[in-house]
């Protein structure tokens, strides 16, 4: 992955996590964990995880539902000439992780 990649990624970071931080309902924690970048920037996929975990598909079918009005805002506050189209996901490594880490306290 090249610089402008990297810089995109994390611009795209930062904007959602403003954003899904602003308009969620408080009734969750969003972290915004990464944003992968496919088709030299065409496509952008937001990883997110969520607390607690049983408020999961209802933050997926919030921020879906936002997408819309994210890429928008992403529109306004940045100078990316070529905004992405967005997608979101649950991020499971960085879950797979936080579990490894659980275990590995208990040994």
């Amino acid at each position: 992955m090249n610089q402008k990649d990297n810089k995109l990624k994390e611009i795209l970071r930062e904007l959602a996590a403003e954003y899904f931080s602003r308009e969620s309902n408080r009734q969750s924690l969003i972290t915004i964990t990464d944003v992968e970048v496919f088709n030299k920037g065409s496509k952008a996929r937001i990883l997110m995880t969520v607390m607690p975990e049983t408020q999961e598909p209802a933050v997926l079918d919030f921020a879906h539902r936002q997408l819309t009005e994210f890429r928008q805002y992403v529109m306004e506050k940045s100078r990316i000439g070529h905004v992405p189209f967005f997608e979101v996901a649950i991020d499971v490594g960085e879950k797979n992780r936080q579990r490894i880490d659980e275990l590995s306290k208990n040994v």
